[in-house]
């Protein structure tokens, strides 16, 4: 038994420290050209859609090449770099899915040595596995409402640049020099699109792909608009900066009165897990029997879907859109 329980500790050290090679390993040179070339791709993916691009992308899915064959056939790897992007990191869809499944199963493995039970390994693997796309979501959410707390200094800074004789395009490069992570990251990106061929149109519409907000996407059509139109663009800016300016003040309204109800609904679903850590701590042999009997099993089962659905539910009626 003694054997057996060594060789567990030895399996899971060895796959944390494998988990924590893969995302804390300095990226080769051949990795930093392939990074480049894909932001180069990136900015032509509007206007080419031929076989070759296409696997040039893909090519960026993972390093391993096994992996990356497999990725390659599906679609959602694509969809899942661009969530990756948006989060501001530089890893690839492979590594994550890698990592994920190194702390799954390192979860998985602990949590059948303790318990003996598949449906408690599956209970901890699960979550363990997801923890990746987790942290890249939370990541993704800062990073997004950062960008739109600063988008309305980023038109009022186009205003004035543009109200002081420069073009919209040396605009867009004031913007990348003067101002923070991360709308300077991405304008710098739609100007340097822009610069090397691409045109305006398209390097702003890469830009609704990369920050997928309202606010953005009010920003590229009244800039297309205004470019087959005409009009007076500083006018336009600054409208459309006071318009953002008033939907966040609107936003934190929403935010302050409905704050006693998200608390409560905080509360509500922590509490269920509260109570059976507490349980399990003062009473351990009270708790195990929902682990280990089959109807015990069932009725974890069934709370944790009530869970999640209740957590669905709470988060949809506190989304109120402005």
């Amino acid at each position: 038994m003694q054997i057996v329980f060594f060789a567990l500790i030895l399996l899971i050290v060895l796959l944390i420290f494998a988990g924590i090679y893969m995302f804390a390993g300095k990226p080769k040179e051949g990795e930093i050209i392939r990074e480049r070339l894909e932001a180069i791709e990136k900015g032509t993916s509007f206007t080419k859609s031929t076989l070759n691009v296409g696997l040039i992308r893909d090519e960026m899915l993972s390093s391993i090449p096994v992996l990356n064959r497999v990725l390659v056939r599906w679609s959602w790897p694509g969809r899942l770099r661009n969530f990756i992007a948006q989060a501001g990191m530089k890893v690839r869809p492979g590594k994550l899915l890698l990592g994920g499944a190194v702390l799954g199963l390192a979860a998985y493995e602990a949590a059948q040595f303790f318990y003996s039970s598949v449906w408690a390994g599956l209970a901890a693997g699960i979550p363990a596995a997801l923890l990746p796309l987790v942290v890249v979501a939370l990541k993704r959410g800062r990073r997004m409402t950062a960008f739109d707390k600063e988008f309305p200094e980023v038109i009022e800074l186009l205003s004035r640049s543009v109200r002081a004789g420069h073009s919209f395009t040396s605009g867009m490069e004031i913007v990348a020099t003067d101002l923070r992570e991360p709308a300077a990251t991405e304008f710098r990106v739609t100007f340097d699109e822009q610069r090397y061929g691409l045109p305006l149109r398209d390097a702003l519409m890469n830009l609704c792909e990369r920050v997928p907000s309202v606010d953005v996407r009010l920003f590229v059509i009244a800039l297309l608009v205004q470019k087959e139109t005409g009009g007076n663009l500083a006018e336009i800016l600054d409208n459309l900066a006071h318009v953002i300016r008033e939907r966040f003040r609107i936003a934190g309204d929403i935010r302050v009165r409905t704050a006693q109800g998200r608390m409560t609904a905080g509360i509500l679903m922590a509490l269920p897990i509260i109570m059976l850590i507490m349980l399990h701590v003062m009473d351990p042999d009270y708790v195990n029997i929902l682990f280990v009997d089959r109807l015990g099993q069932l009725l974890m089962i069934t709370a944790g879907i009530m869970q999640v659905v209740g957590a669905f539910i709470v988060w949809k009626i506190v989304q109120i859109k402005v």
